[in-house]
């Protein structure tokens, strides 16, 4: 899945830079300069507009130009270098009219039929098909091979144009057949713009996700406040208004009522201690509200539940289990409860 994300984000970067390179390439058009072959080799500098310090001749031996200033001379600009007829190769074709939109694929078609080379070693180029006759067309190839286009190329190449185009001159025909053209690594590189594309979209994703991030942390952060200051107001407005209603509905009264009507552990445990025999251990005591379950050990169960109602503190005692004997055991043991009356009062724990 990685791999095809990238695969996709690579061909619209690349779709999006072509079209940006085209886009500037439509709004400013390279100025033209043009280099016509001499017998000697070298070429004609024929550059249109103002060119300071342009040369008038340029020097070509061994695939190297050689010049003041070549730099300036073809950097960014559309050279267009105008090679002798003598090093190409002429041949007339004719075809049917209909194939006049279709003649650039139907001679790369048929070109190692028309020349010695394949399709792959050659570069070749059309006149403006004419008629001839009723329903025919008429051209003039101009082919020659890829390698003697691509030293021309190359050797401009190293001075950074924008694009190098190969033309020649066809007798009999005015305008000059181009042959070969490439864009050079200029200014606006496709592969580069589409790396910085990349790169600047991998920076808005992060800062998206930073933001996102950022965004929900401050959201949590104000909501817990807000929370906790709603929360402040509603027990601060809950204290006033107990203040403003006093007496029992205050929350001074409900926990003096509380107190008075929980029963008080210690109390219990007291009471307990005073009420029960010396013969009586109790192992086990819980206290659930008002209900108060023990057991324990005793040499005679059934007088404990006497000796626990005459206490004002308990009410219904009763077993709540059978009271058994084991061999080990010292006494029987028993099981009671006892409903606890609160009367957490000075005095409480007297018998």
């Amino acid at each position: 899945m990685v791999s095809t994300l990238r695969a996709i984000l690579s061909a619209w970067t690349g779709s999006v830079a072509q079209a940006i390179i085209a886009g500037a390439g439509r709004l400013v058009s390279p100025r033209v300069i043009r280099l016509v072959e001499a017998d000697d080799g070298g070429f004609a500098v024929e550059a249109a507009g103002k060119t300071d310090n342009a040369p008038s001749r340029i020097a070509y031996a061994d695939g190297a130009l050689s010049g003041p200033d070549l730099g300036p001379l073809f950097r960014g600009k559309r050279v267009e270098i105008v090679l002798q007829p003598k090093r190409f190769l002429f041949r007339p074709l004719e075809l049917p009219a209909r194939a006049a939109d279709f003649l650039e694929g139907i001679v790369r078609a048929q070109i190692d039929r028309l020349t010695p080379w394949s399709a792959a070693d050659a570069v070749f180029g059309c006149t403006a098909p004419v008629a001839a006759g009723s329903d025919a067309i008429s051209t003039m190839i101009a082919a020659t091979t890829r390698k003697v286009a691509t030293t021309y190329a190359q050797a401009i190449a190293a001075f950074h144009p924008s694009e190098v185009a190969i033309l020649t001159d066809v007798e009999g025909h005015a305008a000059r057949v181009k042959v070969f053209e490439q864009s050079a690594r200029g200014h606006l590189d496709a592969a580069r713009l589409g790396r910085g594309l990349q790169l600047v979209l991998g920076i808005t994703a992060v800062a998206a996700v930073l933001s996102a991030a950022a965004s929900a942390y401050v959201a949590s952060s104000l909501g817990g406040q807000e929370e906790e200051v709603a929360r402040q107001i509603s027990a601060r407005r809950a204290a006033i208004r107990a203040g403003a209603d006093g007496g029992d509905r205050s929350p001074v009264a409900a926990l003096e009522r509380r107190k008075y009507e929980t029963p008080a552990s210690v109390i219990v445990l007291e009471t307990l201690s005073r009420v029960l025999p010396d013969h009586t251990y109790v192992t086990e005591l819980r206290l659930a509200g008002n209900k108060l379950q023990i057991s324990g050990i005793t040499s005679d169960a059934p007088s404990l539940i006497p000796l626990i109602e005459q206490s004002q503190h308990f009410t219904r005692a009763t077993f709540y289990a059978p009271t058994t004997r084991a061999p080990s055991d010292p006494g029987e043991r028993f099981h009671i409860e006892a409903r606890v009356e609160p009367k957490n009062t000075l005095g409480a724990v007297a018998p």
